[in-house]
């Protein structure tokens, strides 16, 4: 596609889906034509996402399609009144925009843990780093104490606190373009040693029967906080035809979605570490619950997020913050 070209062929009717949206009252044409507007302009954004990506063009477009679904929805007189709209389409998009490099990173997160578990079971002296074999054998133990000393509502609580800063840091940090990749290394790093140890220990079955319940969901939602992050770097290191403060905005717009998102998966591997992973429940329904979670995400992220990005959501927060301004103003 030639945006340049097709922009110009549809720039009078954008400029007229603008005018509209801009207005207060309509006549009972106009506002049929604001209707047939939005629609029109609606299919049109989403042929530019899917052909052009991330432009100019398509966010003024993106802007115009956000007032003037105000105009004929209302912005309601409540902020909340858009919560179904942000988690069922802005959210989504928001994901799906990363998706790829979300499961790129789980990728390489893979082969960092599984080479840091080869190296340290076959290099001699790697292991004696954590002490003697007691010490080691004692280490074996304070692994399962860790998930069952501790009350449930409290341990969830403070697994998701700690996770939550993780990730936090992972998209907050992300526009340093070092700091992501370092803290995605050292997690990987930490999982592949301490499957190594209990492996010499003879629990390496302890270890995934113990990790696998509730690290589905929590590991994939750090990849994903990584993904996050590194895309908000990319954003100034690449622009593309915008400027680095327009790149950066849109893009710290679109990924701020995914830390709200990412609260929540991560309360939910949270509650299944706390509540699931003790339990003395057969391993098959225990791993199982944490599948599913991990299953409905991937749902959430290419099937909804898919969807989402095709009718021409970016999981750009400024329709959600237009819709408040309108509120504010009266």
């Amino acid at each position: 596609m030639d945006l340049d070209a097709y922009s110009a062929a549809h720039r009078d009717e954008w400029d007229e889906l603008a005018r509209l949206g801009a207005k207060r009252r309509f006549s009972g044409g106009e506002a049929d034509e604001l209707v047939e507007r939005y629609q029109s302009g609606a299919s049109q954004l989403s042929a530019i996402k899917t052909t052009a990506g991330q432009s100019i063009q398509g966010d003024r477009l993106s802007l115009s399609l956000s007032r003037a679904r105000l105009r004929f929805t209302g912005a309601g007189n409540n902020v909340l009144s858009q919560l179904p709209s942000f988690f069922g389409a802005q959210l989504p998009a928001a994901l799906y925009r990363i998706r790829w490099l979300s499961l790129a990173i789980a990728a390489a997160s893979a082969i960092v843990a599984v080479l840091y578990a080869v190296w340290a079971l076959n290099t001699p002296g790697v292991l004696a780093n954590f002490g003697s074999q007691e010490s080691q054998s004692q280490y074996v133990k304070e692994f399962v104490n860790y998930y069952s000393n501790h009350p449930s509502s409290s341990f969830a609580s403070q697994v998701w606190t700690n996770n939550a800063w993780l990730t936090a840091q992972c998209v907050a940090y992300g526009i340093v373009g070092v700091y992501t990749p370092y803290l995605l290394f050292m997690n990987a790093q930490n999982v592949g040693l301490s499957a190594a140890l209990l492996g010499s220990q003879g629990h390496i079955d302890t270890f995934f029967l113990y990790i696998a319940p509730h690290g589905q969901l929590e590991l994939y939602s750090v990849f994903v906080a990584g993904a996050a992050g590194l895309k908000i770097f990319w954003s100034w290191i690449a622009p593309g035809a915008r400027t680095r403060g327009q790149a950066l905005a849109a893009e710290g717009r679109a990924l701020f979605t995914v830390v709200i998102g990412l609260i929540g998966s991560l309360l939910v591997s949270g509650i299944i570490e706390g509540f699931v992973t003790k339990q003395e429940w057969p391993w098959p329904i225990k791993i199982g619950i944490g599948t599913v979670a991990v299953a409905a995400f991937l749902v959430y992220q290419w099937v909804i997020g898919r969807r989402a990005f095709r009718a021409g959501e970016t999981g750009d927060l400024s329709e959600f913050e237009a819709g408040a301004r309108q509120i504010v103003a009266g």
